[in-house]
């Protein structure tokens, strides 16, 4: 359904072609042949008004032209790998595990680290497209070449299309689903066309130009959906070496790189070498990073950033602690429902479930207070919705679809996440108006103390992780819904594991960051709406399936220019809070990152968060620090070796005290138990204060042997 506000888009102009296309007896090309004579090769695109850097610049603003280029580093990635095809669904991808593919593909249009979405020339030459953008073409570079010399052509980009779409991850048929034709044009010239009901779709151009390019001659005879160890021909910086399957690889940088010197590469990729070591969990590899064993470690649990960089190489001045700030889109991270069980498809237990966590109890006992709490899809943006009741063109896009969505999208009610204050009575509030509504949803609290339906069928739920580190985190929200009669556990499994039940929706709740673009468009499809849900593979967890959704993703989809992309990105925004999709976690407004001094970094880091492929080996440093590094034993946590370690370290204890669990995630438990007089966990009463005490010592002795 296209609605007022997106005919609005397409003006004047698309009327004056229309009347001209009804005088000329109605030839259904004028329209779109009038609209192509204004297309201009350029070296960039943006998706509304101009790219920042225009086509004679030198370097992006936050790169050090003069980087040094050399220097091995080590680099960390968590569970396996067994294919280097990142673009498929089977298959644990090396490329999921680490991030920045543009290391080894490659695209025809890279995109800059400071701007919402600018993207500028890389494997092409020039990009043009007209103002419907009703298609793109690309010129490729007549330097573009593979790693074995041979020159990258148009019939490769059209094989990776081709391939792409009847082959690879369900996610890219949504993604360029509105291309319907690769077209090669003279020697180097690539033209994609889009569907006639996407001519108004900005984003399309710019998404094209992020198709990965492959050799066409590579693939030939190899099947390009089934995972694989062999390593392809790339046109990127760095060749792939040194496999150990599931366990090591090495990036090695091309010597004869042939865009070395565009501009968008300089001042990046100077590593000479770049390993990447995979590790079965997070609580390992920061033991192997104290270690030496890897170089930089992005550190986004709170606890440890608070408690675990405290050993000498950072005392010595070996290692760098920095917080580094930044302007992204911090997305939503939470609890996510799957409404497509049966137990959660009611939008009122959902809503009720939410009362449950106790952030403000979680920020102070287990996140130091770094947190802020997340109400938004696009916190910490222009694109979160501001609060109030709906007007202009918000209201617009909302209007049409009362009937469909929850009467408080409408309201003045500001969304808010229900807040206990941080106190015990805050929290039994919000357990008594969730058991209120839930009781108004059909269930109720049986004799036994039991949650049920009308059938005398309990609820019961299982929290999927794939981090031990979670643990900490969902066992607070596991016993407060306990005191409301639900059954709820949590399983933690592998990362690959994880991802196999989250691609099938074989998953009750999740825990999951969506992260969400600063320019959202066609990916948008892949998140909310009924296609979506129906398609395994995608990321629409939620299991979400509404028209009024559907239709506010075009609109986001088709916005003519930032005003109405923001416009329409807080309408669904809006929505989507008010469905109660997610418990909301929190986010906060840096990047905390460790590295050993045998790295540099420029000083000044891009808006969306630093680039790491714009840091450089230091040279003058690296041979102490390497000593150092070499002196260094680590000892795997999980290991026979590492108990009978921390046994000889560790005096006996009485009974009392062995009954104690010292484990890092045990002791933030016993941390979060101590705090109940003010949080909630533990009965108030003599008993409670009893117990609270008997627990406070048991904490205060826990901690005396951390190993922190």
């Amino acid at each position: 359904m296209v609605t007022d506000s997106r005919r609005i888009t397409f003006g004047r102009p698309m009327l004056l072609a229309a009347l001209l296309t009804t005088l000329c007896g109605g030839l259904a090309g004028a329209p779109r042949a009038l609209a192509q004579a204004d297309a201009v090769p350029a070296h960039g695109i943006a998706m509304h008004g101009e790219p920042k850097y225009g086509p004679d610049f030198e370097h992006f603003d936050y790169v050090n032209p003069d980087a040094p280029k050399g220097g091995a580093i080590t680099i960390r990635a968590i569970g396996t790998f067994n294919t280097f095809n990142p673009y498929i669904l089977e298959g644990d991808s090396y490329y999921t595990s680490w991030g920045g593919d543009d290391r080894f593909y490659e695209t025809l249009l890279t995109s800059s680290d400071d701007e919402a979405f600018s993207e500028y020339c890389l494997l092409c030459e020039t990009v043009e497209t007209p103002a419907d953008r009703s298609y793109v073409q690309f010129v490729l570079r007549e330097n573009a070449a593979w790693s074995d010399g041979t020159p990258v052509t148009a019939e490769d980009v059209i094989f990776s299309y081709e391939t792409l779409l009847a082959k690879g991850h369900p996610f890219y048929q949504d993604y360029w689903g509105s291309i319907v034709s690769a077209t090669k044009v003279g020697d180097r010239g690539v033209r994609f066309d889009f569907e006639e009901a996407e001519e108004q779709n900005r984003e399309l151009p710019l998404i094209a130009g992020q198709m990965p390019i492959f050799q066409q001659a590579w693939w030939a005879g190899r099947e390009f959906d089934v995972p694989t160890l062999d390593v392809p021909v790339s046109s990127g910086p760095y060749r792939i070496v040194d496999v150990e399957p599931g366990v090591s690889f090495t990036f090695e940088r091309n010597p004869d790189y042939w865009g070395k010197d565009l501009p968008v590469n300089v001042g990046r990729y100077n590593y000479d070498r770049i390993t990447v070591d995979y590790y079965r969990d997070t609580t390992v590899a920061l033991e192997a990073f104290k270690a030496g064993e890897y170089d930089v470690q992005f550190e986004n649990n709170s606890k440890n950033w608070a408690t675990a960089y405290d050993f000498p190489a950072v005392s010595s001045g070996q290692v760098t602690l920095a917080n580094i700030p930044d302007q992204a889109v911090n997305g939503m991270q939470g609890f996510f429902f799957n409404l497509r069980r049966p137990l959660f498809a009611d939008r009122e237990v959902r809503k009720a479930l939410g009362y449950a966590f106790d952030f403000e109890w979680s920020n102070k006992n287990l996140f130091y207070d770094q947190y802020t709490r997340t109400k938004s899809y696009w916190d910490n943006s222009e694109l979160a919705y501001p609060g109030g009741a709906p007007t202009g063109k918000v209201a617009e896009y909302l209007e049409p679809w009362r009937d469909q969505l929850p009467a408080e999208v409408y309201g003045d009610e500001s969304y808010e996440p229900p807040s206990t204050g941080g106190t015990e009575d805050g929290l039994r509030e919000n357990l008594a108006t969730a058991l209120s509504i839930l009781e108004g949803a059909g269930w109720t609290v049986n004799d036994a103390g039991v949650l049920v339906n009308a059938a005398g069928e309990a609820f019961t739920f299982e929290i999927l992780l794939d981090d031990q580190s979670w643990e900490r985190i969902a066992q607070p929200f596991i016993d407060n819904l306990e005191r409301l009669g639900i059954d709820a556990s949590m399983r933690t499994v592998d990362p690959s594991q994880w991802q196999e039940r989250a691609d099938q929706f074989d998953i009750d709740m999740i825990v999951y960051n969506r992260g969400m673009s600063a320019s959202p468009g066609n990916e948008q499809r892949n998140y909310w709406t009924c296609d979506s849900s129906k398609t395994p593979g995608s990321q629409n967890y939620w299991g979400l399936c509404n028209e009024a959704i559907d239709q506010l993703v075009e609109n986001v989809v088709q916005a003519s220019d930032r005003v109405d992309l923001v416009a329409a990105t807080q309408a669904l925004d809006r929505a989507l809070q008010w469905e109660y999709l997610t418990v909301p976690h929190w986010h906060i407004r840096s990047t905390r990152v460790a590295y050993w001094n045998v790295i540099d970094r420029p000083e000044r880091s891009p808006s969306n968060g630093p680039d790491f492929d714009s840091w450089w080996y230091k040279d003058e440093a690296a041979d102490a620090i390497r000593a150092a590094q070499a002196e260094l034993e680590f000892v795997d946590p999980g290991t026979a070796e590492a108990e009978a370690a921390a046994a000889e370290a560790t005096p006996e204890t009485g009974a009392e005290e062995a009954a104690t669990d010292t484990t890092d995630d045990a002791a933030a438990e016993t941390e979060a138990e101590t705090e109940t007089e003010s949080s909630g966990g533990v009965p108030g009463g003599p008993i409670g204060i009893a117990l609270a005490l008997i627990l406070a010592l048991g904490a205060i002795f826990a901690l005396t042997r951390k190993r922190d």
